[in-house]
């Protein structure tokens, strides 16, 4: 009877998996059982779970010196994924199963204490690590199956209790001193029979909402077309009432639709955040769409905890985050969204290890031009009635450095003459207009690592956004009139690019320049929010 067995589990680090090898060794002397490899308080807790489960299925819990290694010994282990890597260890160091010794098998699952398998978060990430490590199947909660069956290359194996594993065990020949027969899962397979596409509809807008409810306001569409076009962050100002939350809230209905690539990266964020578990799982199709309360804390919007998981910017990666009332979050909050606007990703670092998340998303916002909301403002809108030095407050929870990270800022006035708009423009026209820019993008940027203009920078920036010599002229005169950044420098030109894409046009002209510039008006020294 073997005293030692090894079997492979994985943990999430970050939103990636890691392989974890589960060691258990049995040994005489008093029974105890100790867990070692930097677990952390879950993890501890398994010994417990999987005792109970055991015992309730029928299998005896070995009664000897148990040590159980997670390895490598020097990364912190997290969550309650090992619970049936744990126990198949403890039985088949015990002699009391024999897995299969013809195939690599990953083993995820959280147990319960009568021995039912529960869902565990993360599951897509884990079993993407197992396809690229050579594994050949993975043995995981049945509810947990659909969201694995989304990766070609390893077979599934879907279990709902620990007792189904005796219904695939090999009689024992009562004569023949040969040890336990190997388990057979083939009775546990789950077979892939049609591609699984999931939308998980209460993270989105209702897809009944459409720009053609808003009456007017057909410069601001316009932003909003271009912002959609080339993924470009974008900040709306006004009075309460204009319609600025009802706009943006729009925003989705013009998105162009997840690639391949995208909607797993989303769908492997989500996973990794326990997003997936309501649903069921499958790949997301739908752009996310994240908003955020004030209230939130850096660490909610950013991401952290002691071992970190991903926050809003990350769930919203590949989609839109969407800040209401933006001066009314707090300035130390505001302040984390420099490095994700700037880099795509963000980076939080602990004692022990450096997380890496994704961050690359539309950054869409919306604020008053004062506390009340009326500066600025004509009738038959109400006076403002705040003074100088609370205006000046609360301009100032929104820094320079942070603005100037904002691609666009579009005045939304009181509309006039709304009751003329008899056809008001509708987002499957402006979703037109968006996926013919973004097939031309995706085109230009075939052999780059990235697909939207908003992207761009150096030397690709001139490459694949050449001003004529009457465009060059006018962003040169405006950079000095203005008080422009060089960051906000090649903002406008990332922008003009968008509006000659939805032009047509391969070179980037004046009159774009001219309009990527009207976006830019907070763009001074002083900022004027009126």
């Amino acid at each position: 009877m073997s005293k030692y067995s090894k079997l492979y589990s994985a943990c999430l680090y970050g939103i990636d998996g890691v392989l974890i090898e589960v060691e258990v060794d049995l040994s005489s002397g008093i029974p105890q059982v100790n867990l070692v490899g930097l677990p952390d308080t879950a993890v501890r807790e398994a010994v417990e779970r999987v005792r109970s489960a055991i015992k309730n299925c029928g299998y005896a819990f070995p009664l000897q010196r148990v040590t159980i290694n997670l390895a490598p010994a020097d990364l912190r282990k997290a969550g309650s994924a090992f619970d049936l890597a744990i126990a198949l260890g403890l039985l088949a160091a015990s002699g009391q199963i024999r897995l299969p010794d013809i195939e690599r098998l990953l083993i995820l699952g959280e147990l319960s204490l009568n021995g039912t398998l529960r869902p565990v978060p993360g599951v897509l990430a884990m079993v993407d690590l197992a396809i690229k490590q050579g594994f050949d199947s993975v043995l995981l909660p049945v509810d947990n199956a659909p969201e694995a069956l989304l990766l070609d290359g390893i077979r599934v194996y879907g279990l709902r209790h620990l007792k189904e594993l005796k219904t695939g065990q090999q009689a024992d020949d009562k004569d023949a001193p040969s040890p336990v027969q190997p388990l057979s899962l083939t009775h546990l397979r789950i077979h892939k029979e049609e591609p699984i596409d999931l939308v998980e509809p209460a993270l989105f807008p209702s897809p009944s909402e459409d720009f053609s409810d808003v009456l007017g306001q057909q410069h601001v569409k316009r932003a909003l077309t271009i912002a959609a076009a080339g993924l470009h962050n974008i900040m709306l100002i006004g009075p309460p009432g204009t319609g600025k939350t009802m706009l943006i809230r729009r925003l989705p209905s013009i998105l162009p639709s997840l690639s391949q690539e995208e909607a797993l990266e989303v769908t492997k964020i989500y996973s990794s955040a326990g997003k997936l578990k309501a649903s069921g799982g499958g790949l997301m199709n739908a752009r996310p769409f994240r908003s955020p309360h004030h209230t939130i804390s850096g660490a909610g919007l950013i991401g952290g905890g002691s071992i970190p998981k991903p926050g809003e910017v990350s769930l919203a990666h590949n989609g839109v985050l969407f800040l209401d009332e933006l001066p009314e979050f707090s300035r130390g909050v505001l302040e984390v969204l420099r490095q994700p606007l700037e880099e795509g990703f963000v980076s939080i670092s602990r004692a022990r290890a450096s997380f890496t998340f994704p961050a690359r998303f539309l950054l869409a916002a919306s604020l008053n031009p004062c506390p009340c909301g009326y500066l600025g403002a004509e009738p038959p809108l109400p006076a403002c009635t705040c003074s100088p030095a609370r205006v000046a407050q609360y301009r100032e929870k929104i820094s320079g450095p942070l603005l100037d990270r904002i691609d666009m800022h579009v005045e939304v006035p009181r509309p006039a003459n709304w009751q003329s708009d008899a056809q008001p423009l509708s987002s499957a026209e402006m979703r037109a207009a968006v996926e013919a820019a973004e097939a031309i993008q995706l085109n230009r940027y075939r052999h780059c690592s990235f697909n939207r203009n908003s992207e761009l920078s150096g030397r690709l920036l001139r490459k694949f956004a050449p001003l004529d010599p009457a465009a060059a002229h006018l962003l040169h005169a405006s950079f000095d009139a203005l008080g422009l950044s060089m960051r906000a420098h090649d903002r406008i030109i990332k922008l003009a690019r968008t509006i000659a894409d939805l032009e047509g046009s391969d070179r980037v002209l004046s009159t774009h320049i001219a309009e990527a510039i009207q976006y830019r008006q907070l763009d001074q020294h002083q900022v004027k929010l009126n």
